[in-house]
């Protein structure tokens, strides 16, 4: 049996050893959108993504407390009724966000904390009912 100094003298060196450690600032909410093909037929996906810089700033939650940081995610498997997006922590997956939807999201949810219930097809686990416990609502 080798002495336990020997594992890590084999660790060093290794790329998980050498590799920096990320960062990320902090921030409130977590919004995934959905870029994949099949969720919009002409980009709209992938449009909604590159607009939501500006919207951020206009609303504030491109800083401070409210901050939301948002990723691009190529496939959710729900290929129907796009744009996809999902707000995390609270475990919210909205359809049908259109510009004009996700203004709604934004202005009602992100910054409002409040649910948009009309566009909502899923709720996992999180925050995503008054009780802090996910319910489904389809999908």
């Amino acid at each position: 049996m080798s002495p336990p100094g020997d594992v890590a003298r084999r660790h060093e060196g290794s790329p998980a050893r050498d590799a920096a450690k990320p960062k990320l600032g902090s921030y409130r909410r977590h919004l995934l959108v959905c870029t994949g093909p099949r969720c919009t037929q002409n980009g709209e996906s992938q449009a909604l993504f590159d607009s939501l810089g500006d919207t951020f700033k206009a609303a504030g939650l491109d800083q401070g407390e409210l901050r939301v940081k948002r990723t691009r995610v190529s496939c959710f498997a729900a290929c129907k009724g796009g744009p996809v997006v999902c707000v995390q922590p609270d475990g919210v997956w909205y359809y049908n966000a259109t510009p004009d939807n996700m203004r709604r999201i934004v202005d009602q949810h992100l910054v409002g904390g409040e649910p948009v219930e009309d566009l909502i097809f899923h709720r996992g686990p999180g925050l995503a009912t008054n009780g802090g416990e996910g319910a489904p609502t389809g999908g």
